[in-house]
């Protein structure tokens, strides 16, 4: 009887042990973003139709973990005649155009760390302010580097004059919180595949022990 409360005993051992280590395999690593990137908005109108392709460019040289360019690109933007808001996706068939480029966002620096995105975002008019205010989210979709991975979401706010000339980019700022979360690259994988063998062998010698 006490053999067999032994053995039980070694099993359950090595279950809860081997589940620790799948457990740290999983843990993430949580990277706060708070950031203000000076920011330049082009429009540029897609010919026959009410859709313009925007293409946005930031930079702050103190951004966090040294990401200090961003750009956001084949974006698609119109006017909704409901609220008289711009509109901007990165996906043009949700304005009824079919055959162009989906957009993305990437946030990047003069190193190998990068992020990867998908935004949306809309804009209203402030006449009486002279400007264009606008607001959405990010959602991280990877990265590379040691960003490899990456996931999470970004929420932001965006201002710009509309005291400037109508033919250059928009100048302005972007505003944005949150936070993203990469894998941990910790070699625990290959802990769990020793600690499994060290188990195998342990009962292996409990059972030759009981059954000579």
């Amino acid at each position: 009887m006490r053999s067999h409360s032994i053995f039980l005993g070694s099993v359950v051992f090595c279950l809860l042990s081997i589940a620790a280590s799948t457990t740290k395999a999983n843990a993430q690593t949580i990277y706060p973003f708070d950031v203000v990137y000076d920011t330049e908005v082009t429009l540029t109108p897609i010919p026959s139709t009410d859709v313009s392709k925007a293409f946005v460019s930031g930079f702050n040289s103190d951004a966090p973990y040294s990401l200090s360019n961003f750009s956001s690109i084949n974006n698609y933007s119109r006017i909704d005649p409901n609220t008289g808001n711009l509109v901007f996706v990165q996906d043009a068939t949700k304005f009824g155009l079919e055959g162009l480029p989906i957009g993305r966002d990437e946030f990047f620096g003069s190193g190998d760390d990068k992020l990867f995105g998908r935004s949306s975002a809309t804009a209203a008019f402030d006449f009486i302010n002279r400007k264009l205010v606008g607001s959405g989210s990010i959602t991280i979709t990877g990265g590379a580097g040691r960003f490899s991975g990456a996931t999470g979401i970004f929420n932001f706010s965006e201002i710009e004059s509309l005291d400037q000339d109508p033919t250059s980019p928009l100048k302005g700022q972007a505003f944005l919180s949150g936070s993203f979360q990469t894998p941990q690259q910790i070699p625990e994988p290959r802990t769990a595949t020793t600690l499994f063998g060290i188990c195998v062998i342990g009962i292996s010698s409990i059972l030759r022990r009981r059954y000579l």
